[in-house]
């Protein structure tokens, strides 16, 4: 007989799952991102505000140290930038990062032919010559790399004829391809840990990497664990894959078929002995703009009601700050220009809620300090935060 694993069984894992609830907090970068498989990297300030509320004493200079020294950058699931830990990335890699990095080079090399007349020769020159820059200097910022490789101030010339014709530098896209390519990577932030200054070094050399099935089964095992159980769309939503090499690697991880509230799922077997309601404390979250948990399935009804959906996202899907309890998004919260943490809930919540809501906004806020961030993709309930000047419930 199929298993029914239910939403309330779902989101009560979650807490114990994402280290959420803190009691399962930890003190380690790496031990936060491997409980969510990868932190999103789109925007600066989200890896570090969500490796802060999976941490019981988040350092920032230990916190910078693991991000850019112990952990992988990968452009993979949905042609997104995520960080994740050495252990993961092979698997990533492998099965998605790959191909999204030859698709990358098919791209850059039309967008050279096309503008510039360069062929894959002179790309590959340009490549060399900024191994060689960085293999003498250490580390350097785009602006440095240009000045000392001429190819990196050649100009091209996009749409030609048409109306929005510009010309653009190939700088950035020579770079991008070949950090996407895992030949590169970037520094830490100049500056302020939200900032987007950051140089370039070499990277370290790449593990082996598993065949590519082998590796999508992998990563379907690691996502159940840690997501699961999920639906079929959930899977190729979150990896990005189509449907073909989602069904395979799913039968490849051993993957269960259980009955959810949205209809058939999947989970992994040893995982279905753990299908119960779990034993946890209460807790609360504040999570940032594209955190790895609310962005982690498709079908999102049993943690986020229909109803506060368009507040809570963009028009392109992205996710805005977000405030849990329990498992289940309960409203959304933003930094005001004074620094403060203002927080708006979506329904009446019992006291005891409210006063964990504010003590967590100000561990927030007194981590934060004097830094002022905006998240990069503003959602409608950010933006209304951000401009309040009191702090409502």
């Amino acid at each position: 007989m199929t298993r029914k694993i239910t939403a309330a069984q779902r989101r009560a894992r979650l807490g114990a799952r994402h280290l959420l609830a803190p009691s399962h907090r930890v003190d380690s970068v790496v031990e936060a991102a491997n409980a969510v498989l990868a932190l999103h990297a789109t925007d600066p300030a989200t890896v570090f505000l969500s490796a802060w509320a999976r941490m019981r004493s988040p350092d920032l200079g230990v916190m910078t140290r693991e991000l850019f020294e112990d952990m992988e950058r990968l452009l993979c699931m949905r042609r997104t930038m995520f960080v994740m830990s050495p252990d993961v990335a092979p698997a990533v890699w492998s099965s998605t990062a790959r191909t999204i990095a030859a698709r990358e080079h098919v791209s850059l090399a039309k967008y050279l032919h096309e503008g510039g007349g360069w062929d894959a020769k002179w790309l590959s020159q340009a490549h060399d010559a900024v191994r060689e820059v960085l293999a003498e200097r250490g580390q350097a910022t785009a602006a440095e790399l240009s000045a000392a490789v001429p190819q990196l101030r050649e100009k091209v010339l996009v749409a030609a004829g048409k109306p929005y014709e510009t010309v653009q530098n190939v700088c950035s896209r020579v770079l991008r391809a070949l950090a996407v390519d895992g030949a590169i990577r970037r520094t830490a932030p100049r500056g302020s840990w939200t900032s987007n200054q950051f140089g370039w070094q070499l990277a370290p050399p790449q593990a082996p990497e598993p065949p590519a099935a082998e590796a999508r089964a992998e990563l379907v095992r690691r996502w159940l664990e840690r997501f699961g159980p999920g639906t079929l769309e959930d899977v190729k939503w979150w990896t990005g894959w189509g449907l073909g090499d989602t069904r395979k690697a799913l039968q490849a991880a051993g993957a269960e078929v259980v009955l959810l509230d949205e209809g058939e799922g999947f989970a992994i077997r040893h995982e279905l002995d753990d299908s119960g309601e779990v034993e946890t404390e209460t807790w609360v979250a504040l999570l940032p703009a594209l955190d790895p948990t609310p962005m982690g399935w498709k079908h999102r009804d049993w943690y986020l009601p229909q109803a506060h959906r368009a507040a809570l996202f963009d028009s392109t899907g992205n996710v805005g700050p977000t405030v849990w309890r329990d498992g289940q998004v309960i409203g959304g919260w933003a930094q005001r220009k004074d620094g403060t943490i203002g927080v708006r809930l979506f329904d009446k919540q019992p006291r005891a809620v409210l006063k964990a809501v504010n003590t967590e906004a100000e561990r927030l806020r007194a981590w934060i300090g004097g830094v002022r961030f905006l998240p990069r993709f503003r959602t409608p309930l950010e933006r209304e935060i951000a401009s309040d000047n009191e702090f409502p419930h």
